[in-house]
């Protein structure tokens, strides 16, 4: 259940962060609202995935789904540079996300 909780603090992360360029520096307050109940939700499924899962591990899963989700979704609604070298990096941090799985 621990990499439950930890793919969901993941996928909160990405969540908040996309709220967080959306809330225009915080003013548009309903974005402001998502990203609050994102970091909170992110944090707290994090801190349940700690109690099973090696932090170092945890945690670098944790960013890791958030830096990769975040910039797939600049690329896909952003506009930001989807270079072969960049889906390629970005497919790097997924490989280590899963060999820490495999790993922990």
């Amino acid at each position: 259940m621990a990499w439950v909780y930890l793919g969901l603090a993941g996928l909160l992360e990405v969540v908040w962060a996309v709220a967080l360029k959306a809330s225009n520096g915080f003013t548009r307050w309903v974005p402001g609202l998502i990203l609050t109940v994102g970091i909170v939700a992110s944090f707290w499924f994090l801190s349940r995935a700690f109690r099973e899962i090696p932090m170092g591990t945890a945690y670098a899963v944790w960013t890791g789904i958030g830096a990769a989700g975040v910039a797939i979704l600049g690329m896909i609604f952003y506009d930001e540079p989807a270079s072969l070298a960049r889906v390629g990096f970005l497919a790097l941090i997924l490989i280590g996300i899963v060999g820490l799985k495999i790993t922990a």
